[in-house]
């Protein structure tokens, strides 16, 4: 593993939450970490530059939608997606397993794989782990997930426990394929909200866990106290020298109580999405910058924050730019949102740092900031 390291920088002695250092082909990344969503080889909006000055430290891209369009094998004449997309960093990508389920049209799923028509055109597709891992080999980012099936929530523990079989022999296909020094496999643990079948999926997922784990089927609809009763049963039970990524995760209360419950990466459309939206993450809760009563408020969105939206533009600027349609609105509020994840992930590296991590998710529980 001469490519990745990782490496525990400080463990907090109050609550045992940690910072580490991931070190990856294209730059080490300090954890905990939030990966903002680049779904179709961009961060919906923005510039590379303009991610960058938002402290992000690693992207993500969508295997399944890069699939689809322009394709893997344009992206890999292209150079792969650092090229492609103008970016230098760390790039992950998801093994569209997640989208083949809850987007595509399904046909029918086996052991052998899944069988679906696209979101796009209805053209009909069989995506197998080995095709995954040629996709994601082709795209050529630092990250790359085995092909799983999260099973939906609500699932039966019969039909969840098969899926959770059926991702173990999957992972074991992923990883007799894959074989690309300068990419670093993660597998994935499923079971949805069963705890018995969580610890299942753990165990036989860890050996195949060589610098990474990713944690999937949370954050799919479940009520978070759930999601957090999950994570706890898992924790003691992670690997302590590899990062665990948390797929899917992206509001400010989930990236804290994920940290506090060892979880060093997260990534979600959140946002992005939501500043589309016209809605704002900011240091006193959410704001959604629709609403009439900012129409005449010519005061900063974040008064805390020191990104390029907060620095030069009103609330009342946003609003007009949200609701007359303007592109503008959308990429200022993008890189304010993701400028406060990033914000609160170096917070949170400084409270363990000082080990006062308890503290400050006491803290942070009681502000207007835990939504």
């Amino acid at each position: 593993m001469k490519n990745f390291d990782y490496k525990v920088l400080h463990v907090c002695a109050q609550s045992g939450a940690r910072v580490g250092e991931f070190t990856t082909p294209h730059g080490k990344i300090i954890t905990p970490v939030f990966m903002p969503v680049g779904t179709q080889a961009t961060v919906k909006s923005l510039t590379p530059r303009a991610v960058e000055e938002t402290g992000a430290q690693i992207l993500l891209s969508n295997t399944y939608h890069l699939y689809m369009r322009p394709g893997h094998k344009l992206v890999e004449r292209a150079g792969g997606l650092h090229k492609f997309m103008g970016w230098n960093k760390p790039i992950l990508t998801d093994s569209g397993g997640f989208q083949v389920f809850s987007l595509a049209k399904l046909n029918n799923i086996t052991d052998d794989g899944v069988l679906f028509h696209s979101h796009l055109d209805g053209s009909k597709h069989f995506f197998t782990p080995e095709l995954a891992m040629e996709i994601e080999n082709a795209l050529g980012a630092d990250i790359i997930m085995a092909f799983d099936e999260c099973s939906t929530y609500g699932a039966s523990h019969e039909y969840a426990e098969k899926a959770l079989d059926r991702t173990i022999k999957w992972l074991k296909r992923c990883y007799d394929t894959h074989s690309i020094p300068t990419q670093m496999l993660f597998p994935i643990v499923q079971g949805n909200m069963y705890e018995d079948l969580r610890l299942k999926s753990l165990q036989e997922t860890v050996p195949f866990a060589k610098c990474g784990i990713a944690i999937g089927g949370l954050s799919v609809g479940e009520p978070k106290d759930l999601m957090y009763k999950i994570m706890d049963v898992m924790q003691p039970h992670y690997p302590q020298n590899m990062p665990r990524y948390l797929m899917g995760v992206g509001s400010a209360d989930c990236l804290v109580e994920g940290v506090l419950r060892g979880i060093d990466m997260f990534d979600c459309v959140l946002p992005t999405r939501t500043a589309r939206y016209g809605t704002a993450m900011t240091s006193k809760g959410k704001v959604s910058v629709r609403n009439a009563t900012y129409k005449e408020d010519f005061t900063t969105l974040d008064p805390e924050c020191d990104c390029y939206c907060c620095k030069n533009f009103t609330k009342s600027y946003l609003r007009h730019l949200i609701n007359a349609d303007e592109i503008l609105g959308a990429e200022l509020l993008s890189i304010h949102n993701i400028t406060y994840l990033t914000r609160l992930t170096e917070r949170m590296r400084e409270a363990i740092f000082a080990d006062r991590f308890g503290d400050f998710v006491e803290e942070f529980r009681k502000s207007p900031e835990y939504c």
